[in-house]
């Protein structure tokens, strides 16, 4: 590290100059499971890396890295899935900050999140970890949670980089993906949150990418990561996640986790001496780790030492209740009046599934649940419960709780019928097998809904399932993810109208799994695993294809309602600014997510419909209007052009759509939008048609025709639309061989020659 106003060695450069050999290798690997390794004899102190990213997760003690063991108390915030749905940066920012602050409040250095990796298949077991479908959605909104945490002076580690899109075999499996799908989705999320947050931290993912492990890519970690993207952090593994150490230090990985040992580190060792390994590539890695606890021991007096839990908990309730999707309200039966019979059902409500399993599981400071919040708010007398089924079926009577349940719902005016997907189905380490829910789950629905025709259904998953069987019988619908320690009190907020419900999906709802993108590349075969859908993820394949879906990406309603006007859109050299006045058109406070969506209707390469490029948050009291403005940045509007390995700016129209949803368009025009001077050279392997496209090469042509022997019959043929459409197809040097001597190799490669030297 350099010091680059004045020229200087950096200190953890220094201290990197004065380590032994052996001390480097260990320094490079962790000491324990959580801790790096400490060089006393230099005053290096070890640091603390440990789970998040909804969640302070520090092991009380010597426990597994699984969650299995107690762990310190901390608020358990709702995770990604249902933080994704506010699509809200500034609340989000504010969670970050709270992250880190309970993470110095703990002790710990490093807090191992945000998960950004595109959620390609709803099966994913981990996608409750993860933002989106979209990569600007998910790279705008970790790039909130970064800030938010290093600004308490706590790392951030952005992951799993990358193409980390299923849970099977992830140790192993080549995530297989061309070079456009790979830069404009899955690596689109992590470059924004890189080059405008500089995380100190960034963690590699376990898979593969095109066959090289994403902990010895040196194209990844090098390449991408640092020289185009200018990160200047220090890379960890994911926990063991290196497969052989120094290929990977010397493809750009700085800190393998967990401890690797004294052998591991001894073969680091031998790997200098041998040769192997350049010990300067060693120096480097060690830098950065002494950077990095250089830079998360510094002494932060402006920050507390303390945290208030119940500050955070109120905190993590808004978050939950900003997070809620309402999918569905037939007849205005939401929001609840106080003075409505409600008959709660479901075992849900009383015993919340409120996190996903695995690494990121937090031991909460405190836990509401949603029957509690309701009768709080509305009153025993008004709430009663039935729990309608069990998570654990054996030895129980299911037909008994069943019966039970219809008989309160028969009594109430109302059915609140809480069903989800239980622990088992979705966690870090498998995927899940298909969309549904439980059976017996549903059998509970079909019989409530025989009595009870005003049923509101409220789903708890940290993925996406399949409403097919019901959806159409139930008048309302709320999407409860998976809302943290806090969720039950805002489900109560939401259903009771305290607080009007604004979440948003970020992700389609299929109308079945076999519509899906990655349906027959999922989860892959033999190591492998295709990505055949290349950019066409999530909505941007439902549109192309003109897919049914069940719900939009973007979709969610609320309990008033927004209109669209006065849209101006103007182009400049730094991207195209948006414009559209939002009115609140209802009887009540609300807030609209307004998203603007962009396409390139005669683009020369392959693109989806619309993409969504920007979105901003509205706040509206009834009958108010509010002008919403919108920046599109320039490089959000490029794309990956595999001809120059450059991101491009396609010249032309461009439509401009303005939107509740993917498929809510409200407001559509059109700018002109100046595109990048990027035109590859024709060589001799460019076909016919690419040489005609370009107007200062077809008039070199024509030239050379009008020139040569039979001429006219040449200059015929060259305007013959049908036979330049059999023949735009031939490689320029496959001409000689129909148009004659005068059409040579030599002299089509000096025309080409004089084309190229004309060119900008």
């Amino acid at each position: 590290m350099t010091d680059t106003t004045n020229g200087t060695t950096s200190s953890s450069e220094e201290l990197a100059a004065a380590l032994t050999l052996e001390e480097k290798a260990a320094l490079t690997s962790g000491e324990g499971f959580w801790h790096t390794t400490p060089v006393e004899r230099l005053g290096l102190p070890s640091i603390v890396l440990t789970d998040g990213p909804h969640g302070v997760r520090k092991q009380a003690g010597t426990g597994d890295h699984l969650g299995l063991g107690d762990s310190v108390p901390a608020t358990c915030f709702p995770p990604a899935v249902a933080m994704g749905s506010s699509f809200d940066p500034e609340l989000l920012e504010r969670v970050g900050r709270a992250l880190g602050a309970e993470a110095r409040a703990a002790g710990v250095h490093v807090l191992l999140g945000p998960g950004l990796n595109i959620k390609r298949s709803p099966l994913c077991g981990r996608n409750f970890e993860y933002l989106s479908e979209d990569p600007i959605v998910s790279g705008v909104l970790a790039g909130a949670l970064v800030r938010g945490l290093q600004s308490q002076g706590v790392g951030a580690s952005p992951k799993h980089f990358a193409a980390n899109n299923q849970e099977h075999d992830r140790m192993r499996v080549s995530a297989d993906i061309d070079e456009r799908p790979l830069r404009e989705i899955y690596l689109r999320g992590f470059e924004r949150v890189v080059t405008e947050q500089q995380p100190w931290t960034v963690m590699c993912s376990y898979n593969r990418v095109n066959g090289v492990h994403a902990a010895e890519n040196s194209w990844l970690l090098d390449t991408v990561l640092r020289r185009e993207w200018g990160f200047d952090g220090l890379v960890v593994s994911d926990w063991g996640a290196v497969n052989e150490r120094a290929a990977a230090l010397s493809a750009g990985l700085d800190l393998e986790m967990p401890a690797g040992g004294a052998e591991s580190d001894q073969r680091i060792v031998t790997a200098v001496r041998s040769g192997e390994l350049d010990e300067a590539t060693l120096d480097t890695a060690a830098s950065r780790v002494a950077g990095l606890v250089e830079r998360t021991t510094r002494p932060q007096s402006h920050h507390p030492s303390e945290t208030d839990p119940r500050t955070h908990h109120e905190l993590a309730r808004e978050v939950a209740a900003r997070s809620v999707v309402l999918l569905k309200n037939a007849d205005d039966v939401l929001p609840l009046s106080a003075e409505t019979s409600v008959s709660v059902i479901g075992e849900f409500a009383r015993t919340p599934r409120y996190q996903g399993g695995g690494s990121s599981l937090i031991n909460p400071t405190a836990l509401d649940s949603a029957l509690e919040a309701l009768r709080t708010r509305a009153g025993t007398e008004q709430v009663t419960f039935a729990a309608g089924f069990t998570f654990d079926e054996a030895g129980t009577d299911q037909e008994s709780l069943r019966r039970q349940a219809v008989e309160a719902a028969a009594a109430a005016e109302v059915a609140l019928v809480f069903l989800g997907l239980p622990d088992s189905a979705e966690s870090e380490g498998y995927d899940r097998a298909d969309l549904r829910l439980p059976a017996t789950q549903l059998e509970l629905l079909d019989a409530v809904l025989d009595v009870n025709p005003r049923t509101v259904v409220v789903l708890s998953n940290g993925g996406v399932v399949d409403p097919a069987l019901f959806v159409d019988r139930v008048p309302a619908l709320v999407e409860g993810w998976l809302l943290g320690q806090a969720g039950g009190g805002a489900l109560a907020d939401v259903l009771y109208g305290d607080v009007n419900p604004s979440g948003r999906l970020t992700e389609t709802v299929p109308m079945r799994l076999a519509d899906t993108p990655a349906y027959l590349d999922f989860p892959g075969e033999n190591g492998h695993v295709r990505y055949g859908e290349g950019l066409f993820v999530g909505y941007r394949w439902y549109d192309a294809r003109d897919f049914a879906v069940r719900f939009p990406f973007g979709h969610g309603l609320s309990y008033t309602s927004f209109a669209y006007s006065d849209l101006s859109l103007r182009a400049h050299e730094a991207g195209t600014t948006v414009r559209a006045t939002i009115t609140n058109t209802g009887q009540r406070a609300g807030r609209e997510v307004v998203q603007v969506y962009t396409g390139v209707p005669d683009s020369a390469v392959t693109r989806p419909p619309r993409e969504l490029k920007g979105f901003a948050c509205v706040e509206l009291q009834p009958g108010q209007q509010r002008e919403v403005t919108i920046e599109l940045p320039r490089h959000d509007l490029a794309h990956w052009d595999t001809r120059f390995g450059s991101w491009v700016v396609e010249g032309g129209e461009h439509t401009v759509e303005v939107g509740s949803s993917s498929r809510d368009i409200r407001l559509k025009g059109t700018v002109e939008v100046a595109g990048d001077e990027t035109r590859a050279p024709l060589t001799l392997q460019s076909s016919l048609g690419e040489l005609l496209r370009d107007p200062q090469a077809r008039q070199v042509l024509q030239r050379m025709v009008e020139q040569a022997s039979g001429a006219e019959v040449l200059s015929t043929a060259l305007n013959d639309p049908g036979l330049v459409s059999m023949m735009e197809s031939f490689p320029l040097d496959r001409l000689p061989t129909f148009l004659g001597e005068e059409f040579s190799r030599e002299r089509i490669a000096e025309m080409l020659e004089v084309v190229n030297a004309q060119r900008p």
